[in-house]
C-alpha cells in the first residue's frame, strides 16, 4: 500500500483555462459583429433622414446603443464609417444570390424581408442621394457600378445595362412605396403574394 499513487489534482484544473479560451472568445467575437451590425442600421437610418455633414458619432451612437468611442474603435471615424454605409459591397452577393431564371423573386423578396425583418434595404438608401451633396455624387457611383453594372454582367442578350437599370427600377419603386410611403394595403399584403404579383414585372427585364 505504501507505493499506491496518490492522482494528482493539479492537472485537470491546470489544462481547464486553455480549454475554455475559445469558448470565451467566440461570444465575444459574435457581440463585436453584433454591435458593429448595430451601428451600421444606426447610421443608415440618420443617413436616410438628415444630411451627411449634419450626421455627428454621438447621434449614431445614440440610436445605436453604444458609446461614440466604441464607434471609432470598430469604424476608425465618421467619414470611415459613412464610406461603409454609402457601399452597397456587402449587400450585392445576397441580393443577386439566386439563378438568373428567378433571380426576379429573389430580388423582391429580399428587398421586401430585408425591410420587414431586418430594418435595412439593400438598394433604397439611393433615394437618399440628393440630401447628400458631394456625398450623394459618391452614393450614386457606388449604387451604379456596385448594384446595376454588377446586375448587368448577369444578363445575356442586347442591352443588358438598360435592362439591368429597369429591373432595379421596378425594384426601387416597390421599396419606396412600401417603406417610405408605406402603403396601407401593400403593407397589409402578404410578401409571398407581393412576390407574386410584383416579380414579373422585374424578371420581364431580366430574361426578356
Amino acid at each position: 500500500m505504501s507505493t499506491m499513487t496518490t492522482p494528482s489534482a493539479t492537472t485537470p484544473s491546470a489544462a481547464a483555462p486553455s480549454a475554455a479560451a475559445p469558448s470565451a472568445a467566440a461570444p465575444a467575437r459574435r457581440d463585436a459583429e453584433a454591435t458593429k451590425a448595430a451601428i451600421l442600421r444606426a447610421a443608415r437610418h440618420l443617413l436616410a433622414r438628415h444630411a451627411h455633414a449634419d450626421i455627428t458619432l454621438k447621434a449614431v451612437a445614440d440610436r445605436a446603443g453604444v458609446s461614440p468611442p466604441l464607434i471609432l474603435k470598430y469604424f476608425g471615424n465618421k467619414d470611415a464609417l459613412f464610406a461603409r454605409v454609402m457601399s452597397f459591397e456587402a449587400d450585392v452577393p445576397d441580393l443577386l444570390d439566386a439563378p438568373l431564371e428567378d433571380l426576379g423573386r429573389h430580388m423582391v423578396r429580399h428587398m421586401l424581408v430585408g425591410q420587414t425583418e431586418r430594418g435595412a434595404d439593400p438598394v433604397l438608401r439611393i433615394v437618399f442621394a440628393p440630401l447628400q451633396g458631394e456625398q450623394g455624387d459618391i452614393l450614386r457611383a457606388n449604387f451604379r457600378a456596385q448594384i446595376g453594372d454588377r446586375l448587368a454582367e448577369r444578363l445575356a442578350g442586347p442591352d443588358a445595362g438598360l435592362r439591368a437599370e429597369l429591373a432595379v427600377s421596378a425594384l426601387l419603386g416597390l421599396g419606396v412605396m412600401f417603406g417610405i410611403a408605406r402603403g396601407v394595403h401593400l403593407r397589409a399584403a402578404a410578401i409571398d403574394d407581393i412576390v407574386d404579383r410584383y416579380a414579373p414585372a422585374v424578371q420581364m427585364h431580366l430574361t426578356p
